[in-house]
């Protein structure tokens, strides 16, 4: 009744057309998407089968004997059609796991996608895992505005943002990324990091071609001079924050208070929640107070993101559930 198999380029409308029928996908699981740096991973993406129709996909890369999902994108896991029930989904994660043990696989490691992206309860997998004995071996946070019951901004957000209007700054949403990337951003992350934008400016600039709604760029400028900007990714429900960076001078002019007031309160007013991301470092070990206080100002509060570690010979722990 269950069958599961890798997917191929030829399988790419099936896979995209079934996103729409999922119930905790977002546009990075489409294949244009996931596509972009194919390059770089093996891919080893599985479709999952009832009676010869598609009922869930895994995306994943395989590295030596361990499967990711996915390694190149922020989180993965088992991507559901949202009227599955209990026992297809437990039946088709063990097809899953059969066909990575007769692969040769030994590991799967799984980062799973935060319940605010979800537009459905499906939490079947975290139940699942908890059966396997699977390894949390990783915890990441997130700050996150609901919209329903919103927390007041802190006054010395709205100071920022009261400066920022007495200099004029002014805020434009633009469609192209060459001035953010080579101007703040790049600079920015050289200078504090010592590293690069995830994605490169020809990336990130294919990517916005292929998902015009759902990648947006805003800028900030003072006298038609650029000093901030974020990078916005627009998914259903949830406007998640995937780039911030502004020049020195951002104290002085309050120049990201006055971006992510209008950007809360005015451009996504509509969604149910508005995600900063993430403020760890150190692998989920430690988290950036002072970015972490900044987030909090404008009502955000914590959400994580966990990691898990399966143990691919552990798979008859799942004969027994239902009796």
């Amino acid at each position: 009744m269950y069958s599961v198999k890798k997917y191929t380029k030829n399988n790419s409308s099936e896979w995209n057309a079934f996103l729409n029928t999922a119930k905790n996908a977002t546009f990075l699981f489409h294949r244009d998407f996931m596509d972009y740096h194919q390059d770089r991973f093996d891919d080893f993406s599985l479709m999952i089968y009832k009676k010869n129709k598609l009922i869930a996909v895994l995306p994943a890369n395989k590295v030596e004997d361990k499967i990711f999902s996915h390694q190149g994108l922020t989180y993965g896991g088992l991507i559901l059609r949202k009227d599955l029930n209990f026992k297809d989904i437990l039946e088709g994660f063990k097809n899953c796991m059969e066909l990575l043990v007769t692969n040769g696989l030994k590991e799967l490691y799984l980062s799973l996608i935060p319940d605010i992206y979800k537009t459905y309860p499906s939490n079947e997998i975290d139940y699942l895992l908890f059966k396997l004995e699977a390894n949390l071996y990783r915890r990441d946070t997130s700050s996150s505005i609901f919209y329903n019951e919103p927390l007041k901004i802190q006054s010395n957000r709205l100071q920022g943002k009261k400066k920022a209007e007495k200099l004029q700054l002014e805020i434009k949403e633009e469609s192209t990324f060459n001035a953010f990337w080579n101007e703040i951003l790049i600079p920015n992350l050289d200078k504090t990091y010592g590293s690069e934008p995830v994605h490169s400016l020809d990336e990130i600039s294919l990517l916005k071609k292929s998902f015009p709604k759902n990648i947006r760029q805003f800028n900030v400028y003072q006298n038609n001079n650029l000093v901030a900007g974020a990078t916005i990714f627009d998914i259903k429900t949830v406007a998640h924050v995937q780039y911030i960076s502004a020049n020195e001078d951002k104290q002085k002019l309050g120049s990201l208070d006055f971006l992510f007031e209008h950007l809360i309160n005015v451009t996504f007013k509509h969604k149910v929640y508005f995600d900063f991301g993430t403020s760890n470092k150190n692998q989920g070990q430690q988290i950036n107070e002072g970015l972490l206080y900044w987030k909090e100002g404008f009502g955000a509060r914590t959400i994580t993101q966990d990691f898990y570690c399966v143990d691919l010979n552990n798979k008859h722990k799942l004969d027994t559930i239902l009796k």
